[in-house]
């Protein structure tokens, strides 16, 4: 007596093609984000994420209570150097007097900190919530 034969399934070489369909639509999609990704500029986006690293560590020294002149000074700083790139980091808007009136006025509260730096907590609190209230307004209209 014999046996009879069995009919090979087609689910392997379905699951297999469909593995395969799989690996090659993620290879692609890659492909595309990096090619999409090259094309942006990372200048304006780095300067935000500097910009708020440094307001996030001034923040940060007045909850820990070290806010003296020695402390929030260098931060300040680099706040007023990085706020000299804006223009050049959203060429689309340096035209715009909106934009200019809100960097004019970060760039202020800046050079009055720096002016008379913050000797203690409620100083640098103070100027702080005026920095925080300066980057909200820019980022409710251009965001």
């Amino acid at each position: 007596m014999t046996e009879p034969s069995r009919t090979q399934s087609n689910a392997s070489r379905y699951l297999f093609v469909l593995i395969a369909g799989l690996l090659v639509g993620i290879v692609a999609t890659v492909m595309a984000m990096r090619a999409i990704q090259a094309r942006q500029d990372p200048f304006p986006n780095s300067l935000m994420n500097v910009m708020a690293r440094q307001s996030q560590l001034l923040g940060d020294s007045r909850k820990q209570n070290r806010c003296s002149i020695n402390d929030s000074t260098p931060r300040l700083q680099t706040l007023r150097l990085l706020s000299n790139d804006m223009d050049l980091a959203f060429p689309g808007l340096r035209d715009d007097t909106r934009f200019q009136q809100h960097a004019s006025r970060f760039r202020a509260t800046l050079n009055d900190a720096l002016a008379s730096p913050p000797a203690d907590c409620t100083a640098l609190a103070a100027i702080t919530e005026q920095l925080g209230n300066d980057c909200k307004a820019c980022h409710q209209d251009f965001r």
